[in-house]
């Protein structure tokens, strides 16, 4: 379990985790309900993969595979990478980050800055600028695994890894209990590699089983809501179309589309309601959140994660204002 630290800290890997939970008052003035918003943009990398970089690289050690200086690899849509590096850069080994042309230049200059090798990989040919789609993703892992058996090094591997649902079921999931004191009734996550889902969705129903957990993807890829793809989408860091080995799907109430623009208004509106200033996963959590506020949650307290920092998304449409 992991404790708040306090006094001086030995390094920013400390600082990750124990951030603050929001009711949105503002945005839930007019609904039956609310809504309490989990700010990880506010960890030492700007997003909740913070908390898995950190517990991921905890665990590599525990099990003896990292050497002092080794080198750690990672496909990432940069979020990820950003923790890993802000953690690899602590502890003295180099971070490789691999990862699609697609991905915002924001978090490439973020991880360069932070020592970080960052490794681009062309997307395919048939898929559309900016977007990352499974083809793209499937590209960067073969890059990936061809680095590691080239450089022998050690691959974190966060889409199977147990550490990444293990950082979110004892550290964000318990932490949103305890600050709601019980008081949450439904949680709605965004998935990208289903470590936050699995991980807090686990914490919640061990304390109250009645808590129902959904799942939101875009309406373009509802993979797992009706098996359909119909084509790359905006929404940062998640609906990759695929199968994710760290959910369960039994815990899962339902599940939750959104479309891009519902997602890019809702983050629009939290910065200019609420002084949150946050990504596209982060507008479709809580946008979904509304929605279901007005249907089948009306009445409940809902949780969210706010993911990532909108600062991370400066060049795209999302704040074309």
């Amino acid at each position: 379990m992991e404790t708040v630290v306090h006094g001086v800290l030995s390094g920013a890997d400390e600082a990750i985790g124990h951030t603050p939970l929001i009711e949105l008052q503002r945005l839930c003035a007019d609904l039956d309900g609310t809504i309490l918003a989990k700010c990880e943009f506010m960890n030492p990398g700007g997003s909740k993969k913070d908390r898995i970089a950190k517990h991921m690289l905890d665990a590599a050690q525990a099990r003896g595979h990292l050497s002092p200086g080794a080198t750690v690899v990672e496909v990432t849509s940069g979020n990820t990478g950003c923790g890993l590096a802000i953690v690899c850069a602590v502890r003295g080994y180099k971070f490789v980050s691999v990862m699609s042309k697609a991905n915002t230049i924001e978090r490439i200059r973020m991880m360069r800055i932070l020592g970080a090798e960052v490794v681009l990989v062309d997307q395919a040919p048939d898929s559309p600028l900016g977007k990352v789609s499974p083809k793209d993703l499937d590209l960067v892992e073969e890059a990936a695994v061809e680095y590691v058996k080239e450089h022998d090094a050690v691959r974190v591997d966060q889409f199977h890894s147990e550490a990444n649902k293990m950082a979110h079921y004892v550290g964000t999931g318990r932490e949103m209990w305890e600050q709601a004191d019980g008081g949450i009734d439904a949680f709605v996550e965004f998935v990208g590699t289903g470590g936050t889902f699995a991980g807090v969705s686990e914490a919640f129903k061990e304390r109250n089983p009645e808590i129902r957990c959904y799942i939101v993807e875009p309406t373009s890829a509802s993979h797992f809501g009706c098996r359909e793809y119909l084509g790359p989408h905006r929404i940062a860091g998640g609906g990759y179309a695929r199968d994710l080995d760290l959910i369960d799907h039994s815990l899962v109430e339902d599940y939750v589309s959104m479309d891009d623009d519902t997602a890019m208004r809702m983050a629009r509106e939290l910065a200019a309601r609420e002084g949150l200033f946050v990504g596209t996963s982060s507008g479709a959590n809580v946008a979904a959140a509304v929605q279901l506020l007005k249907g089948a949650e009306r009445g409940s307290r809902i949780a969210v994660v706010l993911t990532d920092t909108g600062l991370k998304y400066l060049s795209t449409p999302l704040f074309d204002v």
